[in-house]
């Protein structure tokens, strides 16, 4: 496809400071995957308290995104501020629970959850949690690295952050 050229440099490429720097890697990301139908997204972070879950253009970029057969993985160490904080989220994970895994990792002796979003085409690692820095891009080793530490966490996951909770 001709496009695809110019879609996958709009990605940001290289090391990146601060938080406003990391939500607009994020939002990139999510217009990418759009463009260019990902069919796989992995999120990872050990609480999502600073990602921008909530906002409007983040849930219409993961709606304009969902599809059947794509796949939407969500790790964490803890899903609690998802309610508080991330509404719109919550209502499209409801809404495509069928492509989205949510996976918890937390526990005495478990793998650090790293934090960042692991495409098969392009990854970005945030390295600094506190500070929001990190690297992205398309290179094989930096892709390779984080999805072995993501792989490692999934390996002693459970499920968490059900879509709907069932009561009697």
């Amino acid at each position: 496809m001709p496009n695809e050229e110019v879609d996958t440099t709009s990605l940001p490429e290289g090391p990146f400071d601060g938080r406003h720097a990391f939500q607009a890697h994020l939002h990139a990301a999510l217009a990418a995957a759009v463009q260019q139908n990902w069919r796989e997204i992995v999120l990872s972070d050990p609480g999502f308290g600073d990602w921008p879950l909530g906002e409007r253009a983040i849930a219409d970029a993961l709606q304009a995104w969902s599809a059947n057969g794509r796949s939407f993985v969500l790790l964490a160490q803890r899903f609690d501020v998802f309610e508080r904080e991330h509404a719109r989220f919550v209502h499209w994970r409801r809404m495509w629970s069928h492509i989205v895994d949510c996976r918890a990792c937390e526990g005495p002796g478990l793998p650090q959850v790293p934090s960042g979003i692991w495409t098969p085409s392009w990854c970005l690692n945030r390295i600094d949690v506190e500070r929001s820095r990190g690297v992205c891009g398309r290179e094989p080793a930096g892709r390779r690295a984080l999805r072995e530490r993501i792989d490692e966490c999934l390996r002693h996951a459970r499920p968490a952050f059900p879509a709907s909770t069932l009561g009697l």
